[in-house]
């Protein structure tokens, strides 16, 4: 791919990078509530999500949803169920929590899983790669796959430096409030409620 691509892709990763929105959210809140380790893990997970969608897109997997509306409204509510179902899970921990557990219990695996699925039950993140994506392919300069991954690459760098830094900067806040009975259980509210507004965003979300 030509530098000239490259960097008009790159404009367009940075200019979605620095919009707030449901993945900046989610990793804020992860941070928050265990740390930047948490939200660090969290946001790899979601990365990895963005290099399965750009390899659906690339085998034509994503063109299902456009082709198939019933495909899409399943994994929708799929995606729905799987957000709510983790939003029941913080918050029966936060009501548990002893006044320093934080979210410890939550591994970092685990939270890397959970990002995972959540980016891979966004359909709307497989219209995203399928819209924007193949306008930055060229099919002659080689392989499709290959270039929609590193596509998906460029997209990550970019999105690990925006959401980087504010995991470091919201990951910090987190050692202020421990100690305190309240502060330990409220960030596992916050993150509960991330994860049913997204989920209520999902049901309600048109295709658009």
């Amino acid at each position: 791919m030509d530098i000239a691509t490259l960097l008009l892709f790159s404009a367009a990763c940075l200019a979605l990078a620095v919009t707030p929105g449901p993945d900046m959210l989610l990793i804020a809140s992860r941070s928050l509530s265990q740390g930047r380790r948490a939200g660090f893990a969290s946001l790899a997970g979601i990365q990895l999500g963005t290099y399965c969608h750009a390899l659906a897109a690339a085998l034509g997997l994503s063109q299902l949803f456009v082709a198939v509306p019933l495909a899409y409204d399943a994994v929708r509510l799929l995606g729905a169920a799987y957000l709510l179902y983790l939003a029941w899970k913080t918050l029966r921990t936060g009501s548990n929590l002893q006044a320093t557990a934080g979210l410890q219990t939550v591994a970092v695996g685990r939270i890397l899983q959970q990002g995972l699925w959540t980016n891979i039950l966004n359909p709307k993140m497989a219209l995203f790669v399928l819209a924007l994506f193949p306008q930055f392919i060229n099919p002659q300069a080689g392989s499709v796959v290959v270039q929609m991954l590193l596509l998906a690459t460029v997209l990550n760098v970019i999105g690990l430096a925006i959401n980087g830094g504010v995991i470091l900067l919201i990951g910090g806040m987190k050692s202020r409030f421990a100690g305190r009975q309240f502060s330990a259980r409220w960030p596992n509210y916050l993150l509960s409620g991330v994860f049913a507004g997204l989920a209520c965003k999902l049901i309600f979300d048109s295709r658009k």
